[in-house]
């Protein structure tokens, strides 16, 4: 019973609930404070006994937290931190930038068209040399282009050819794009009066045979066209009014592109892919050293071959690469590509632009006006890619392209293992976050794959993913302890082989761990949902 001072009968005992209220509230602050007592097994002899030693455990506030302290530490730092509503801390440090430093000075026209790097390899010693990985990823070098690498390296690109694609799988499922056939370096609107920077095109589907069909009906009409107009008279001079008109610009031809072919079967496409093993090691679809070969699942046309069927004019918008990820693309002819490519550093100045134009920089289609970026003072890289070489995109590069003539080409996204990818990978990740855009890459998910399977000794990039690990620690600390709050049980739920990182059905925000689900909600769901620490949708699951 509670003492009370003075007073009998209501009056008393309302005071006795009072002070019993008091000394629950004052437990319910905070957990008591105690000494922790481990005991320590000594043998003598025969003889076993324990002696008592005290254990002291200092706790570390949250703010204080850094890549110097221990999982141990994190865990108990945040154990009971008040931490209220979302937990928005960033998974990266800006001190830790490996980024390059631009000058802010404008440029003279010729500096804006800056060469495009490009290699030319004589011997498959020159394709092996670790001189040719330090070129490519050189965070100042936004692309490389690789001049003679099939030839090198003997890559025998007749698989990849209309021809054998037909062959081997005549069914396969193709994406369309049908198109306006135009200059690569115009964008007309639809109504032909100016250049503007939305690139719209419908979607359909066909088969790799029906698409086959299209692109040699297409260049055979070509040929007659050609034939025609040169045994066409010479047409009559111009008018004071034809040179003069500013009438609008006709609508160009409808074309249409065989986009987003999927290549990842390897029991369907066995020669293909064995093929492609002849590819430097970091440049291959799978490596030790690339992160995505770290994720434990299938990202079609990351981790896995594309193929894509051109026409002329055949356009593929600006972007830069899921969670800007380097990537490779090898062209396998009969026809040229054009390239356009400008460094990460600029992005946010298209961003800019995009906005501008009512267009979605993440999500939309663009194609970007080159007046617009010279007016800004941003350099755009501008070449041809012909059959057998290979185009590398660095890290974060925005970049755009369209066919000069009929051809094919492969790609697939790779993620080597130096500061700056993953740098620029996580930015991106936290970026999305931002803007509600799903990552197709779980960065945090990957991040932990890579800690626990590679050995990391770059000392940024080592930096970099053990500050990644330790905000994670507290994300998911954090969570746990509001969870627990909210009266939510929690299981364990251990991962199996090949399981997808999961996202949220709200926000689009891939999951943390995937250990920790809610009871109370697995039952209601047959497909397993897990948590995100970086989300607080507990509805959404």
């Amino acid at each position: 019973p509670v003492p009370v001072r003075s007073g009998t009968g209501a009056g008393s005992t309302l005071q006795g609930s009072a002070a019993d209220f008091m000394k629950l509230k004052a437990l319910s602050d905070g957990p008591p404070k105690e000494l922790k007592i481990r005991l320590i097994k000594v043998e003598s002899g025969d003889r076993e006994t324990f002696i008592a030693s005290e254990v002291e455990e200092k706790r570390t506030p949250l703010e204080e937290i850094s890549i110097e302290n221990t999982a141990a530490e994190v865990i108990r730092a945040c154990k009971g931190a008040r931490v209220k509503g979302k937990f928005k801390e960033s998974y990266l440090l800006p001190a830790f930038s490996v980024k390059p430093l631009f000058t802010t000075e404008p440029l003279p026209r010729d500096k804006l068209n800056p060469p495009t790097p490009s290699i030319y390899l004589e011997s498959k010693r020159d394709a092996l040399s670790p001189v040719l990985l330090q070129f490519c990823t050189d965070p100042k070098n936004p692309v490389t282009v690789i001049r003679g690498l099939a030839g090198s390296l003997r890559l025998n690109l007749g698989l990849f050819s209309t021809k054998s694609l037909v062959d081997a799988n005549s069914e396969h499922a193709v994406e369309v794009r049908t198109q306006v056939q135009q200059p690569a370096d115009e964008n007309w609107d639809p109504s032909g009066t100016g250049q503007t920077w939305p690139c719209e095109s419908s979607r359909s589907h066909t088969t790799i045979a029906k698409y086959a069909q299209y692109q040699a009906s297409s260049f055979q009409e070509s040929l007659q066209e050609e034939k025609g107009s040169d045994e066409e008279t010479p047409s009559k001079e111009p008018t004071s009014k034809d040179a003069t008109s500013t009438e609008q610009k006709p609508v160009g031809k409808i074309i249409k592109f065989g986009t987003n072919i999927d290549l990842s079967d390897p029991k369907r496409w066995k020669a293909q892919l064995q093929e492609l093993q002849k590819l430097p090691a970091f440049m291959r679809v799978a490596s030790s050293g690339n992160m995505l070969s770290h994720v434990g699942h299938t990202i079609l046309g990351m981790n896995t071959v594309q193929l894509y069927m051109k026409v002329p004019g055949s356009r593929t918008p600006g972007h830069q690469e899921n969670n800007n990820f380097c990537s490779v693309n090898v062209n396998i002819g009969p026809g040229d590509c054009e390239w356009f490519s400008v460094h990460e550093n600029y992005w946010p100045a298209i961003d800019d632009f995009c906005e501008k134009h009512g267009v979605d920089y993440l999500t939309g289609s663009w194609w970007p006006v080159l007046e617009d970026l010279y007016r800004s003072n941003i350099p755009v890289y501008r070449f041809i890619q012909r059959p057998g070489d290979l185009v590398w995109i660095n890290a974060g590069t925005v970049h755009w392209v369209q066919a000069v003539g009929w051809c094919n080409n492969i790609a697939w996204n790779v993620g080597p293992l130096n500061s700056y990818q993953y740098q620029l990978a996580l930015e991106r990740f936290e970026w999305n976050v931002v803007k509600k855009v799903k990552s197709i890459v779980p960065m945090i998910h990957v991040s932990w794959n890579v800690a626990r399977t590679v050995k990391v000794t770059d000392p940024d990039t080592y930096k970099m993913i053990k500050h990644c690990l330790l905000q994670s620690i507290k994300h998911i600390q954090v969570l746990r302890d509001q969870l627990v709050a909210a009266g939510k049980k929690i299981s364990y739920q251990s991962r199996v082989k090949d399981e997808p990182a999961y996202y949220c059905n709200e926000c689009d925000v891939s999951s943390t761990s995937t250990q920790y689900l809610p009871t109370a909600l697995s039952t209601q769901n047959p497909q397993p949902h897990v948590l995100p620490s970086v989300c607080h949708h507990q509805n959404a699951f």
